[in-house]
């Protein structure tokens, strides 16, 4: 059975995303490098409603607090059906990210799937 040009699959916009979910908690300790990565990050292509999966790494060194995991992986699961240009996703992750936790040092990255022949890779830092 062929799919009808033009047809997508039904998503959620970056409305949906539950920023409210992320926790922090203190940090006093020496200054570090925290690198925290998961291959289970996805969204959805805006145009089609196809999944994008991605390695993501998210790399910070703290000020005065960390995110507590259990939290974030609720926040980066927010993202499982919204449909989201990759770029815009992983500015999105870095922006609510710097916003809670004020941090020295910021980075996320996405390496998403092979798509149509392309590897992607988004950096931000801040």
């Amino acid at each position: 059975m062929a799919i009808a040009e033009g047809r997508t699959i039904p998503f959620t916009g970056p409305e949906t995303i539950d920023v409210a979910v992320l926790e922090t908690f203190p940090y006093d300790g020496p200054e570090q490098e925290i690198v925290t990565e998961t291959r289970e990050f996805s969204a959805v292509c805006p145009y089609s409603g196809l999944p994008d999966y991605a390695l993501l790494r998210i790399t910070y060194v703290p000020s005065d607090r960390c995110v507590e995991l259990k939290s974030l992986k609720y926040y980066i699961t927010s993202y499982r059906s919204v449909g989201i240009f990759q770029e815009h996703a992983t500015g999105r992750i870095a922006d609510d990210l710097f916003q809670l936790l004020q941090p020295k040092r910021l980075e996320v990255a996405t390496v998403y799937n092979v798509r149509g022949g392309f590897e992607t890779t988004c950096t931000v830092k801040k």
